[in-house]
């Protein structure tokens, strides 16, 4: 098994836009720190959370406009006010998604201003560029022409920026450096406040617990300034596109419609992107979940033209190759595998022979025999156990509204009542043998279906939960949580 973790531990699953706050979404700030005091009040050890990228307008951060990037939208705009770029007055009352944008502008033009004051700042900053001039300098740029644009997709640009012309980018840097500056001041700030977080949490006794997506947008720097590495055509379009076929998730597959990798480039050059991208992730999360691992054996290959998943055909990935590269650049790798839906021997064989971890979802576990691999008896220590994830229903939702024969069964095996949930499976998680186990802050808080955070393979009226605020540290649930997490050796004496 790889050493991935040192003991028995349990987390808790909330993505930082979900923590309460005065702005539009949760923050980088003083209620994240406070929710670090929460969890280890209730025994926990680690938190989960989604992708960090700044997302589309769809708010999905498995489609980010950078794997690199940090989403301006977490910045804690609080902060601004003792660096002197921001005045108090300006954040009082809640603040929107377009003042949250508006604010970040007069922040960056008074911290550039400022900047030549401040020799310690100024060289943070050189620094900072320095370190990450890697991708900032082709996001600061794609950001740029976002806004120029009107947030069109980069394939819609003049052809002259479509493809990177020298003489074309050279115009975009003379002609807006303001913007190209307002982009590089979110992401220094944004990296600020995240190693800040970090380093608290760390004090605390608290590992943050990251997710890489498989796959990055179509709309992303990452494709617009390395399109050699991907499936777009001479114009910028995909012909083919990732996805998954119908699995228990979707009856119609889902299309995803990220373009897919050229391995045989990507492996040319000892897939050098791969190592930068997990380097980075790595630098900022103590483990890391690789978002649909199964790809990284083979991947599912959709028609472009084609609405759904249905029609597609699996092709090999060099999954070997790669994570030996990983293993050789970074040394440990605390990765742990999302492999769920149609997996294979092979890629079970993959996952094990790098020693990574798989996942257990305890929604799963009922109303088949006694051989369903997600009932507690059925999987090992080398495991993360959830009982539910980000894509499914919360417990309490997905009991009331489960088929009678799945319900009877699961209290049988839960030796429970109905009354008993949700806190019946989340004692279920916590006794299984999985050395993680994994609890979504809703089921904590008991909530049904209207605190669901996303429906797998559609686009409207995801990513948008979020608490109103955050339980005291002696509130009940954390409370519940501590006796829990103590009975079954998931806190370190």
């Amino acid at each position: 098994m790889n050493n991935w973790i040192d003991h028995r531990r349990s987390a808790v699953l909330l993505h930082i836009t979900s923590l309460p706050g005065p702005f539009h979404k949760g923050v980088l700030g003083e209620e994240a720190r406070s929710f670090i005091d929460s969890l280890v009040a209730g025994g926990f050890s680690v938190w989960q959370f989604l992708p960090l990228g700044p997302t589309h307008g769809h708010g999905s951060p498995y489609e980010s406009l950078s794997t690199f990037a940090g989403n301006p939208e977490l910045i804690d705009l609080r902060e601004c006010i003792s660096g002197g770029w921001l005045d108090a007055d300006m954040l009082k009352g809640d603040i929107s998604s377009d003042m949250h944008e508006v604010l970040r502008g007069k922040a960056s033009e008074a911290f550039w201003n400022s900047i030549g004051n401040n020799a310690e700042l100024q060289q943070a900053v050189e620094g900072f560029r320095h370190a990450n001039a890697c991708w900032l300098d082709d996001y600061a740029l794609f950001a740029t022409l976002k806004t120029v644009f009107h947030d069109g997709a980069w394939w819609q640009w003049p052809v002259a920026l479509r493809d990177r012309d020298p003489e074309a980018i050279k115009n975009i840097t003379t002609d807006y450096p303001q913007l190209i500056r307002k982009t590089i001041f979110e992401q220094f700030v944004f990296f600020r406040q995240w190693h800040n977080l970090k380093a608290y949490a760390e004090e605390k006794g608290v590992q943050l617990f990251g997710d890489l997506p498989i796959y990055v947008a179509h709309d992303s720097a990452d494709v617009w300034a390395n399109r050699a590495s991907f499936t777009v055509n001479e114009i910028g379009l995909c012909n083919e596109v990732a996805g998954v076929p119908p699995d228990y998730f979707s009856k119609t597959g889902q299309r995803w419609g990220n373009p897919l990798y050229h391995w045989e480039t990507m492996q040319a050059d000892n897939f050098a992107w791969w190592v930068r991208r997990v380097r980075h992730q790595l630098e900022l999360m103590h483990m890391l979940r690789i978002d649909h691992f199964r790809a990284l054996e083979a991947f599912w290959v959709i028609p472009g033209e084609s609405e759904d998943g249905i029609i597609g055909e699996w092709r090999k990935a060099p999954g070997q190759a790669l994570l030996s590269t990983l293993q050789q650049e970074l040394g440990h790798l605390p990765l742990i595998a999302e492999d769920l839906g149609i997996i294979t021997e092979e890629v079970t064989a993959l996952r094990e022979a790098f020693g990574l971890p798989g996942m257990k979802i305890l929604q799963f576990a009922f109303g088949g025999d006694d051989n369903n691999p997600y009932l507690p008896g059925n999987f090992a220590e080398d495991a993360v156990v959830y009982t539910g994830t980000h894509d499914n229903d919360t417990t309490m939702g997905w009991f009331n509204s489960a088929d009678e024969a799945v319900r009877q069964h699961a209290l049988r095996v839960l030796d429970a009542t109905a009354d008993d949930m949700p806190w019946a499976l989340i004692e279920c998680a916590l006794a299984s043998p999985a050395i993680l186990a994994v609890i979504p802050m809703q089921d904590l808080l008991e909530l049904g279906t209207e605190a669901k955070f996303n429906t797998p393979g559609t686009l409207d009226n995801n990513w948008s939960w979020r608490m109103s605020s955050l339980p005291e540290h002696d509130a009940g649930c954390w409370q519940k949580a501590a006796r829990l997490n103590h009975k079954h050796g998931r806190i370190m004496a």
